[in-house]
């Protein structure tokens, strides 16, 4: 081997010329890595070459080789090669290449301890970290570090030693590298430390945790910054291991992180680097560090950390110690409950908005915006105390204050739409003012600061328009799209794309009211359908897309469809211009138009499925980074590839490859996943999975050519990396699974009923997709981390039982698996028992209180799994009564829980399913009366209204009379309270809703005479219309009873069947319109004959003692005239006939006989006594056949 070209070579590896590079690379590969003499000669240049950089060059290439030719070479060289390679470790000089060295150590110590070889090493490397010569001890813990790296089981059985060897090094006197190598190499040793079976290792390790933060501390205060990101690095990984590592210190060193990131003395990265750590501490560690009662410190020490924000533009990016304040105050209401994060955030920031600083006033403001996402329901309870507040920071003389309400009012309406949205009239005029007084500046000295308000303004309308009902929203539209439409031209990309999309949100929630601005905003926009010319052009060409989506829902199809096929060509053809963010617009447009369009979106189908199936077919590796053994040396660091911010991470042992640290590397696969990285290709295919179920849900039957393979597509998603494709894989096959169900049932299939066995058998289409789903569903239901892909598992199952029935619990899941139904019962009640993964800090070894408060995400997921019972409930009808027996406790738990949101859940999931299991709720009647007799009296109104609708599907559905008649009186007297109009309306609606059913089932135990009164005035019902049903029914009920009550009551029982008969009509079912509309129809024909019969007995008359009347075949203007000519003598009676005689011509021309029959008789103490008899008198065919009737 030529040695002087093969160094001439490795040199050129270090030029700045690429193409000289590649050739020396290729000539390499091809003339010398092939020979095992390539890997002795790097070697020697490692150990004797004068150039540092050449020394650290042969080490990464030698490193290479090791795996492929160390075995090949001579043994009798291999000696005088590893002791050459020690010493010039020891007495390498320069950082990087002793680092290198090391490496190359480790490589051929993995192959020679295996192999019996190199017995001697772990002597060397034990003198060598002891050694009286710093850079001797530096560099032996370091050759530790790497092989406990690469093969940390070789130092399993020596753990005792190590760690004493450990607990020396971390506390050396003179070198802060042998403290940082210490710190890297007891990082690793955790991977091999059993914390059950060798409790005094771990006592030793957790011994060590004061000694690494007194390094972290020193490399802070010395500004050392490389080695205090190591250091924090260290803790990271620290906090992603087993819990037991930390458990010992872990409330100490939350505080000391919280210090750091609080103290303005030391650099920003640093405080940086402590707030992520408490961020990612939060997040995995939430149970910890909720028992640990410091969110409120957190929330409060990172509320001040705000206020430094400073002049920072809002487009600047670096990573500051505010932003990552902001950063962890959201992770904060995401994961704590609301009394630890937004309860003392919003005691605290009464006086930040106060404040004559304007650094805390935004720094209050836009803490409240942070947390608002994480508990949008506390929140939306604090309105009235907060909408003050940011009306008067929207009045704020400093712009930047007002930038940041405008952005707060923006955060709040995203998640509180429908509650903001109540608010319009005093928010929306304060927006236009600010938007209206920064136009007017705009080109003063403080152009740039009021381009941001006004981008902020359109931010703000855009979200706020949203949460408007047509009506409210349709009054802003003249006000609000001739100020925004100007900005269309705008020069500033940021400022075009604000008011473009607040216009497509205006005429999303003003529909027809936009149609005078529909034709020139069309025009405007048109011309941005197709720019590509640029980054900026193609993110504006995105909005412009999402905007025409939702002005064409707006208007609807019949206006928007001249731009429907450009419209779809120019989104078919943005999915070849390599932008994600464009892509993913096209998608959302596509799912728009399937649900403007519906069958009418068929001819674009092809197109349309093939996009999405090439998008969920993308090979997301080419997002992936191959870094060379370079890397190790930027652990920590942020680096700039391809224009994108990466930070170096230590990806783990597994990374020791021959060539590279490859993220596909099989070995790696489980350190890969644990990172969670999200790719814009992971992301886009979320989007695409998402809007495959809208189109296939819109366009029905046209979609089934397409069918079977976007199921195969998405199905093998459903284990993806990234949840958000996890959790709308999920979603995504269900509602296929529903729409293959709908369109089953157009077809002929009968209607479900509940039960098991099934009595409505599915197709065999459904079966097979049911089981497939089921099996994917229930798979990912039992190892899912991420609550909200759990929490839409329960939404998606629950949603599926309640449409579909029972047939997918009986779907196919294998041969030795547990029954669907077993499975799912298993799996809600680890969720009601909190002992679900997605419910555990991330090791899930600690054992924490289940009482704990729940943050609302949490919560979410506890919700929803009691929906999966109800709906369970709703499959199974009666048979449910055997699971209750299982449910009954987990859930009766929560019934007395401290969180009134518990409570009401708890109660409203036992109502439900009482109301669905029927008679077999009986068994449980006693103990069920209990809880809600109890609940009737909860402080919260939310409770007792769910109580009261509970109690009343008891009574009306258990068949132990004895106990429910015996507790009537008890329940009326609890009932009595809440039967007021003063009372919230549901809570009035769902007790009027209990009495109803009460009297229904039982009327001889209910003093009608008492009780009716009051239940009538209530009527009709202001908000749970489904209570109509119970009441209505008990009306109608006693009525055909006869009962003297309530015909005492028809007067004012009258009006109100007009109410409930009158629009919305979602106020009753079809079945009970019909018995409403019938009995309403009665009572006022009885009504008005009264009236007449006593006005002709009051004269004296005699009125119509024995009347009859022949209807002759014939139209249904001859017959009125008929009757009104022949028999009556009042227009209020030819009325009435009027319309019984047309409703007989119209469903059978037959001969009609109607008699009405009035008797009248006078007495000495009653003035009039009235009889009115109603009825039919035979059809017959002969119309000279005369019958009339006799009886008084």
């Amino acid at each position: 081997m030529d040695e002087q070209q093969f160094v001439g070579l490795l040199e050129s590896l270090m030029q700045p010329d690429t193409e000289r590079v590649k050739s020396a690379t290729a000539t390499l590969n091809k003339n010398y890595y092939s020979s095992p003499a390539s890997l002795t000669a790097l070697l020697h240049i490692l150990v004797s070459h004068q150039s540092p950089n050449l020394r650290q060059l042969a080490a990464i290439e030698s490193r290479k080789l090791v795996k492929r030719h160390w075995l090949d070479l001579p043994n009798d060289q291999k000696p005088q090669i590893r002791e050459q390679l020690l010493q010039s470790t020891l007495s390498e000089e320069q950082s990087l290449a002793r680092h290198s060295k090391a490496r190359v150590i480790a490589s051929i110590a993995q192959i020679d301890l295996a192999d019996g070889q190199w017995q001697d090493l772990p002597d060397f490397l034990q003198r060598a970290s002891t050694s009286q010569t710093a850079s001797h001890r530096e560099v032996g813990v370091y050759i530790i570090y790497t092989l406990l790296e690469t093969m940390p089981d070789m130092f399993q059985e020596n753990m005792s030693a190590m760690l004493q060897l450990f607990t020396k090094t971390i506390q050396d006197p003179e070198n802060a590298e042998v403290r940082i190598n210490t710190m890297l190499a007891l990082s690793e040793i955790c991977m091999v430390l059993d914390t059950d079976e060798d409790p005094q290792s771990l006592k030793a390790f957790q011994d060590t945790i004061p000694h690494m933060v007194r390094v972290l501390q020193q490399a802070v205060d010395d500004g050392e910054e490389d080695r205090a990101m190591q250091a924090f690095e260290v803790f990271n990984k620290l906090l992603s291991y087993e819990s037991a590592f930390l458990n010992a210190h872990f409330g100490d060193l939350m505080q000391f992180m919280m210090q750091l990131s609080a103290n303005t003395e030391i650099d920003d990265d640093s405080r940086s680097q402590a707030l992520s750590f408490l961020m990612q501490a939060v997040r995995y560690r939430k149970l910890k560090v909720q028992g640990l009662r410091i969110g409120e410190q957190l929330t409060t020490t990172s509320l001040q950390i705000v206020t430094e924000l400073g002049e920072l533009s809002a487009e600047d990016e670096d990573i500051t110690p505010a932003r990552s304040a902001l950063g962890l105050l959201d992770i904060l209401s995401e994961n704590l409950p609301p009394s630890q994060v937004a309860v003392p955030l919003l005691r605290a920031i009464g006086p930040f908005v106060q404040n004559p600083n304007a650094d805390y006033r935004r720094a209050g403001i836009l803490a409240l915006g942070m947390c608002v996402e994480g508990a949008p329901d506390f929140i939306s309870t604090q309105l009235a105390e907060i909408l003050p507040m940011v009306l008067h920071l929207l009045e704020d003389p400093e712009v930047r204050v007002r930038s940041a309400a405008l952005n707060g009012v923006a955060r709040l309406a995203d998640d509180l739409a429908e509650e903001m949205g109540k608010e319009h009239a005093r928010l929306i005029p304060a927006l236009v003012k600010n938007f209206d007084l920064a136009m007017q500046q705009l080109n003063g000295p403080a152009g740039d600061e009021n381009l941001a308000i006004i981008k902020q303004s359109c931010m703000a309308i855009d979200s706020m328009i949203e949460g408007l009902d047509k009506e409210d929203a349709s009054k802003y539209v003249g006000e609000l799209v001739p100020r925004l439409s100007p900005l269309f031209q705008h020069p500033e990309v940021k400022v075009q794309i604000s008011a473009i999309g607040a216009t497509g949100s205006i005429a999303s929630a003003s529909e027809e009211a936009f149609m005078p601005f529909f034709e020139g905003t069309m025009q405007t926009l048109g011309q941005f359908v197709s720019i590509k010319d640029s980054d900026d052009e193609l993110e504006l060409r995105g909005v412009v897309c999402d905007s025409l989506g939702k002005i064409a829902s707006a208007v609807g199809a019949e206006a928007f469809q001249p731009y429907v096929t450009p419209l779809m060509q120019a989104s078919e053809e943005a999915l070849h211009l390599d932008h994600p963010r464009l892509r993913e617009t096209s998608y959302i447009l596509w799912s728009t138009m399937s649900k403007v369009y519906d069958d009418k979106f068929a001819p674009y189908l092809a197109g349309v499925v093939k996009g999405l199936i090439e998008c969920l077919q993308q090979d997301e590796s080419e997002d992936g980074v191959t870094l060379g053994e370079e890397a190790r040396e930027l652990l920590g660091q942020e680096v700039t590839i391809a224009g994108k911010k990466v930070k170096i991470a230590d990806i783990g042992a597994g990374a020791d490859d021959d060539t590279t640290i490859d993220i596909d590397d099989d070995d790696d696969e489980d350190d890969w996943d644990d990172l969670g990285a999200v790719t814009a290709v992971a992301m886009e295919k979320e989007i695409a999975v998402e809007v495959i179920g809208d189109v296939l849900t819109h366009t029905r039957g046209h979609f089934l050519p397409y069918f079977q393979q976007c199921v195969e597509a998405v199905l093998a998603l459903v284990d993806h990396h990234f949840e958000g494709v996890r959790r709308s894989a999920i979603g995504t096959l269900w509602r296929g699974y529903a729409s293959l169900w709908a369109m089953a049932e157009d077809n002929g299939m009968a209607k479900w009923q509940s039960g098991l066995p099934l009595k409505v058998q599915a197709t065999d289409d459904l079966m097979k997709l049911g089981s497939l789903i089921m099996t994917a569903t229930l798979a990912l239901w039992q190892d899912e981390v991420d609550r909200g892909t759990v929490t839409d598992i329960h939404r998606n199952l629950a949603a599926t039982l309640k449409l579909c029935g029972p047939a997918i619990l009986t779907a196919s899941i294998g041969e030795n698996a547990a029954s669907p139904v077993q499975q799912i019962v298993e799996m809600i009640l680890s969720i009601l028992q909190k002992r679900h993964v997605c419910q555990q800090d991330l090791d899930g070894e600690d054992e924490f209180d289940v009482d704990l408060e729940s943050s609302e995400y949490d919560w979410l997921v506890i919700e929803t799994a009691m929906e999966v019972i109800t709906c369970l409930a709703a499959a199974l009808g009666e048979s449910f009564g055997e699971l209750w027996q299982i449910f009954e406790k987990p859930v009766v738990k929560y019934v007395s829980g401290t969180e009134k949101y518990e409570r009401s859940a708890a109660v409203g999931t036992i109502a439900e399913a009482i109301g669905n299991m029927g008679a077999s709720v009986t068994p449980y009647t006693t103990n069920l009366m209990k809880i809600f007799l109890k609940r009737l009296g909860d402080e919260d109104p939310e409770v007792r209204s769910n109580a009261a609708y509970g109690t009343g599907l008891l009574c009306e559905k258990s068949t132990n009379e004895n106990e429910i008649t015996g507790q009537y009186n008890t329940i009326l007297a609890k009932l009595e309270p809440l039967l007021h109009q003063q009372q919230e309306a549901r809570l009035l609606d769902n007790s009027a809703g209990c009495v109803a059913r009460m009297i229904k089932r039982h009327p001889n135990n209910v003093p009608l005479a008492d009780v009716l009164p009051v239940l009538i005035q209530l009527l009709p019902l202001r908000e749970d219309y489904e209570e109509n049903e119970a009441v209505f029914e008990m009306i109608v009920a006693l009525y055909q009873q006869q009962n003297s009550v309530i015909q005492g009551l028809t007067s004012s029982i009258l009006p109100v069947l007009q109410k409930v008969l009158s629009p919305p009509e979602e106020q009753l079912s079809d079945e009970t319109r019909q018995k409403v509309m019938q009995l309403a129809q009665q009572n006022t024909s009885r009504r008005q004959r009264r009236q007449d019969a006593s006005s002709a007995g009051e004269n004296g008359q005699l009125f119509g003692q024995r009347t009859y009347a022949i209807y002759s075949k014939s139209t249904g203007e001859q017959c009125i005239r008929q009757i009104y000519n022949e028999q009556y003598d009042s227009n209020s009676q030819a009325a009435i006939a009027t319309s019984k005689c047309r409703g007989e011509q119209e469903t059978d021309p037959q001969w009609c006989v109607e008699a009405h029959v009035i008797h009248e008789r006078r007495t000495d103490d009653i003035k009039a006594s009235i009889t009115i008899e109603h009825y039919i008198i035979p059809r017959d065919t002969n119309p000279d056949n005369r019958q009339q009737d006799d009886r008084t």
